[in-house]
């Protein structure tokens, strides 16, 4: 089997990773779980004029060969991690600004443990390290709606996509609705439960505080997935946190809802004008 670090240079295509802009400062946008690079197109044309902006596709997209997906590999972020890292050494990346949005802001942090010296900062846009409930931690699922999550997506995939986009996106955006619905769906079922358990049954509160590369956690004010209280648990778990910014307005994906608010956050917490 394939492994994608071990492809050197051919990384870089097997992830479709692709750069926009002419900026000297390299900004890495990582897409979460049943997304592909295609949900950035909202802030690229915008970070675009300042930064040199690398997007790619996490190894389980349905746009990248699906040789490449080794389940025993990803039942663990880490893996996750080594690509990012690998992708970045290959693409010639010495120092970077990251944004991953969910499931991508743990790689981030697992990627910035092993290369620290690889990250100026890391932007987490609605990251979890746990998404279960348990004492003293409330992560925003009880075990049993996380059993019934992957019982649906092993019954009848095409209708769990549809109220999954739904529960996801959180407002009555159909444009976002349907964009999520048509990146998760076009998944490959197995794939899909794959990764959802991998996200879902993650427990990763142990590595938050040996992240030491400075942080930005944003996160909308009600998420169904990631309930505010995780932004405060990581605020006091990381190393070093810049500032947590709690948008106004609800859902999992900002980025797709309410881009002009994030892009507002993004000028400050990025130090551009515009």
């Amino acid at each position: 089997m394939e492994i994608l670090c071990n492809q050197g240079a051919k990384i870089v295509g097997s992830l479709n990773a692709r750069v926009h802009g002419n900026g000297t400062e390299a900004l890495i946008l990582s897409h979460g779980f049943g997304a592909d690079q295609s949900q950035w197109h909202y802030l690229v044309p915008f970070l675009a004029i300042y930064f040199k902006v690398v997007v790619f596709d996490l190894v389980f997209s349905p746009n990248v060969n699906p040789i490449f997906y080794q389940p025993n590999r990803y039942s663990d972020l880490a893996a996750y991690a080594e690509d990012l890292v690998c992708l970045l050494d290959q693409l010639g990346v010495k120092k970077t600004t990251y944004l991953g949005h969910s499931m991508s802001a743990m790689i981030g942090c697992l990627a910035a443990i092993k290369r620290p010296q690889m990250f100026d900062q890391l932007i987490l846009l609605s990251g979890s390290p746990r998404y279960l409930n348990e004492k003293d931690y409330t992560g925003g699922f009880e075990r049993s709606e996380i059993d019934t999550i992957f019982n649906q997506m092993d019954k009848n995939f095409s209708g769990w996509v549809q109220n999954f986009a739904q529960t996801a996106v959180g407002v009555r955006d159909s444009k976002a609705i349907a964009e999520f619905s048509s990146t998760l769906g076009r998944m490959n079922p197995k794939v899909a439960l794959s990764v959802g358990k991998t996200v879902f049954l993650s427990d990763l509160r142990q590595e938050l505080p040996r992240v030491r590369v400075p942080c930005t956690i944003i996160q909308s004010s009600k998420d169904r997935i990631v309930p505010t209280s995780v932004a405060s648990y990581m605020k006091e778990k990381l190393g070093q946190v810049y500032e947590v910014r709690i948008l106004e307005t609800e859902g999992h994906f900002p980025h797709l809802t309410a881009s002009d608010l994030l892009i507002e956050v993004l000028k400050n917490v990025l130090h551009v004008k515009g």
